[in-house]
């Protein structure tokens, strides 16, 4: 139509999501996401939604698209629950190291700013949050470990995972943090094995 102007919607929610994850949330404006989807803030708005709405939709987004990313990294645990954990880590050694992307996590970001958030955006972050430690559990059950043993490792791999996003944020190295993974690997190999 003559007079409107249109926009890629994926590419305009994947720059707020960069943003985001670069700044955070509260050091991002409708400034911020005007200057980098290109869109005016009238535009937002009617078509992204207020910033909170703006928020959740690209926490979503990208734990969609990490979580396919460990989905498929732990789908060998029933037979290789070390390699699996292994392999979900290495996802997050890739982002870290993709130079392409900002340093860290949008979502342990997300968590870490908990206290300025929105009661509502709060709960989405610690909800996709904990995503992270019921998928672990659940491979780590379906590659032998009990109940307790499944749980207690998936908090410690959910911890470890978002840890290794602020050592990146805080210039921790690759060898750094594949020490960081390596004792945590080798403790579960060791708690297979027993």
């Amino acid at each position: 139509m003559a007079g409107r102007k249109q926009f890629d919607m994926e590419t305009a929610l994947d720059a707020a999501m960069i943003q985001f994850w670069r700044a955070g949330y509260a050091d991002t404006s409708v400034g911020d996401l005007s200057r980098v989807t290109g869109l005016n803030r009238s535009s937002i708005y009617s078509s992204l939604g207020d910033k909170d709405t703006l928020f959740l939709r690209c926490l979503d987004i990208y734990a969609a698209r990490y979580g396919e990313k460990y989905d498929a990294a732990l789908s060998c645990a029933a037979s290789q629950p070390v390699a699996a954990v292994r392999a979900f880590f290495d996802v997050t050694l890739e982002r870290i190291a993709d130079p392409g992307l900002p340093d860290g996590c949008l979502i342990a970001q997300s968590a870490m700013a908990v206290p300025v958030l929105s009661p509502g955006v709060a709960a989405h972050a610690k909800q996709a949050l904990g995503f992270q430690r019921r998928r672990l559990r659940a491979a780590l059950e379906a590659g032998g470990l009990t109940d307790r043993g499944a749980e207690t490792f998936a908090l410690h791999a959910a911890a470890v995972n978002q840890s290794l996003a602020v050592m990146s944020r805080a210039g921790a190295g690759p060898a750094q943090l594949r020490a960081i993974v390596g004792v945590t690997v080798d403790a579960l190999s060791q708690a297979v094995r027993a």
